[in-house]
């Protein structure tokens, strides 16, 4: 039996500049970091050789190109395992299958990956858990996504992480004093807004919109360096602007990344002390981040009374083999 255990992750400047229509034209950067919350995955040896999938149903079947669920079947053809094993996964949000803008997904195919790369006795690095994961999600599942999430859940920490025109990734990690990342950490308050984010309503159109919406994504990238620049610097006081900024150029890459509910939460936390902040991963629901000092964090609380907080700290490690027997 082989466990893996993978951070999700939050973005908090330079999304959308991961799209290959863009980054092949320049590079995209976003800086992100991982979180304490988890995917898990396990597999093990079955007596048999179907092929068992346990999530929110139960799949068995003798061939694997049956398997219904397609990030556990693309995983499963790329690393060459195809009969005799069972496959279960659960994680600490919703189900690794909803939108959370937390990056769920891409978690679960490194998840997935590297599970299955240590069944079958295999070390692999870092890069190529997140190269495999955005190759079976991008290249062969075809989803209209860019591959920002797939690095933070291979590498975990806080880092700036740049798409190449020629396809390579550099991922950096952003170096200050623990002090300050400490006291970011205490100034992030997160909370759900009751539903699901709608990637699959979000990214068509944004990825159609990249020609148009340049200028904008330009501008989202420089907030990520700058966003570098101040943290290596050992300073924060600009974050919640950046991240303010970077929420408006955001909201105009598609026409439903936000709605008037999300747009009346996030001014109420502004009115209540918040700084800046924005809507997770694609928009249209899920988790709202916002950066507040610590002094007025209860009010924010109690201005969101109505969502659930979802504490959570930073989390230094990637995707790793928590249990081999």
């Amino acid at each position: 039996m082989i466990i893996s255990k993978t951070p999700l992750r939050m973005s908090f400047a330079g999304g959308a500049s991961d799209f290959k229509d863009y980054y092949r034209k320049k590079y995209g950067a976003v800086v992100s970091v991982a979180i304490d919350k988890y995917i898990y995955v396990t597999v093990n040896r079955k007596f048999d050789d179907f092929i068992r999938v346990n999530y929110s149903k139960t799949e068995i079947t003798d061939d694997v190109n049956k398997i219904e669920h397609n990030l556990v079947r693309e995983a499963l053809k790329l690393t060459g395992v195809t009969k005799g094993i069972d496959i279960t996964y659960m994680s600490d949000m919703l189900p690794a299958h909803e939108g959370t803008g937390l990056g769920g997904s891409s978690c679960l195919a490194v998840g997935i990956l590297n599970a299955l790369h240590a069944f079958k006795g295999e070390r692999v690095s870092t890069s190529q858990l997140a190269k495999e994961a955005a190759q079976i999600e991008i290249d062969i599942l075809k989803h209209p996504m860019g591959k920002q999430d797939h690095y933070p859940a291979a590498f975990g920490n806080l880092n700036f992480i740049k798409f190449n025109p020629d396809e390579s990734v550099s991922v950096e990690p952003v170096i200050c004093k623990p002090e300050i990342k400490k006291e970011l950490d205490d100034n992030l308050l997160l909370f759900y807004t009751g539903s699901g984010s709608s990637s699959s309503a979000v990214l068509p159109e944004q990825k159609k919109n990249i020609d148009i919406n340049c200028d904008f994504l330009d501008r989202m990238v420089q907030l990520a360096e700058q966003l570098k620049g101040s943290l290596c610097n050992n300073e924060i006081k600009d974050f919640g602007n950046i991240l303010h900024q970077g929420w408006e150029l955001k909201q105009k890459l598609a026409s439903n990344i936000s709605n008037q509910e999300i747009n009346n939460y996030y001014q109420k936390a502004i009115d209540a002390g918040a700084e800046g902040g924005k809507i997770l991963g694609s928009g249209g629901g899920g988790f709202l981040l916002f950066y507040c000092p610590k002094e007025k964090q209860d009010e924010v609380r109690q201005a969101l009374s109505d969502l659930k907080e979802t504490p959570f700290r930073f989390e230094a490690e990637g995707s790793k083999i928590v249990y081999v027997d």
